[in-house]
């Protein structure tokens, strides 16, 4: 059994010109399931470290309290180098660890502007469903074609109430409309964390999905006054990120129903601009 964890960042809802909020991603890490407490015990490890052995009772990293520019929550009094250098350390725990990596993003004026008229269980206009809908196809795909025929997929995601009959509609019509061929058959179950406090994999999806949107602003221009300092430690993040991706191109859905969702997708993705890792000085 292979674990695919997602949390989203940038989700305005209906709100697709928020000037705070220009990119949504959903995103997150997979693993097998022998993995998991090994990663645990690392992650563990790792937060111990940073509050010098005595971590605060029912630690949640949340990237939001992490990176902000004063620190908040738990990280508040605590200096932004520290706390960069922690974030870079659960990210490379996910290279050190060779966890799979997996994200969609979309540039919401995009969306503001396009149109789709495929005959959908959600609207297309909200980024969630949207993404949602698209990272099961890439899951899927890539439990079939990459993990083997008996291998299957569960996906955990951080609950959101108000997307709560969308995600169930999505599963249900990817499970049983559609082409035979076409429907969804190595996903098994999605479901939702018991407690994300006893889920560093909810945690760490968090910190990806966050440094995935903040890279993708910076590349998109949408971040001119961040400092190098500040520019230097996302372009790294997502270097290591992207590193772990399962495949950087789309993967269509195939059939004449959804050709006009997959032009939509691809239109509004939000993909890092061409040589970026020159751009961004990473050669």
């Amino acid at each position: 059994m292979h674990f695919f964890y997602l949390d989203e960042f940038g989700d305005t809802g209906a709100n697709l010109l928020d000037p705070d909020q220009r990119i949504f991603v959903l995103g997150g890490v997979s693993l097998r399931d022998e993995g998991w407490n090994q990663t645990k015990e690392a992650f563990d490890d790792a937060v111990a470290q940073f509050f010098g052995g005595a971590p605060p009772q029912d630690f949640e990293l949340h990237a939001t309290d992490l990176l902000c520019p004063n620190g908040d929550g738990p990280f508040a009094g605590y200096g932004m180098s520290q706390r960069t250098a922690f974030a870079k350390a659960i990210i490379e725990l996910i290279d050190k660890r060779k966890h799979g990596a997996h994200f969609i993003a979309f540039e919401k004026a995009k969306l503001h502007t396009l149109t789709c008229g495929a005959a959908l269980p959600f609207d297309p206009k909200h980024p969630y469903p949207l993404a949602f809908d698209y990272l099961i196809t890439l899951i899927n795909w890539y439990v079939k074609e990459r993990l083997g025929r008996s291998a299957r997929g569960m996906i955990i995601v951080d609950e959101k109430e108000q997307y709560a009959g969308d995600l169930e509609r999505i599963v249900l019509n990817r499970r049983s409309h559609g082409p035979m061929a076409h429907r969804i058959k190595s996903i098994v179950e999605v479901t939702y964390p018991v407690d994300s406090r006893k889920n560093p994999m909810i945690q760490i999806s968090d910190l990806v999905a966050f440094c995935i949107r903040r890279f993708l602003e910076l590349d998109a221009g949408y971040r001119p006054g961040w400092t190098a300092e500040t520019k230097r430690f996302y372009a790294e993040c997502f270097d290591k990120i992207n590193g772990r991706l399962a495949r950087q191109a789309l993967v269509m859905r195939s059939g004449t129903a959804v050709a006009e969702l997959n032009t939509y997708v691809s239109q509004a993705r939000c993909s890092p601009s061409g040589q970026w890792r020159k751009r961004h000085r990473l050669l």
